[in-house]
């Protein structure tokens, strides 16, 4: 039986790659970091849209 180690990379900031958000706006797919100041705050305040079950019963 083998035992398994959980070892985790840890890097210096240096060494760390940023991560871009883009967005589609438009129809066009653009980085949120080039958004003037107005659009970043509607980014962050957008509510995402989440896919529920409906609670009504279609009769036939």
């Amino acid at each position: 039986m083998t035992e398994k180690t959980n070892d985790t990379i840890k890097l210096k900031d240096s060494e760390r790659q940023p991560c871009e958000v883009w967005t589609r706006v438009m129809g066009y797919h653009r980085p949120v970091q080039s958004f003037n100041i107005g659009k970043k705050g509607e980014f962050e305040e957008r509510k995402y849209f989440v896919e529920s079950k409906c609670g009504c019963s279609a009769s036939k």
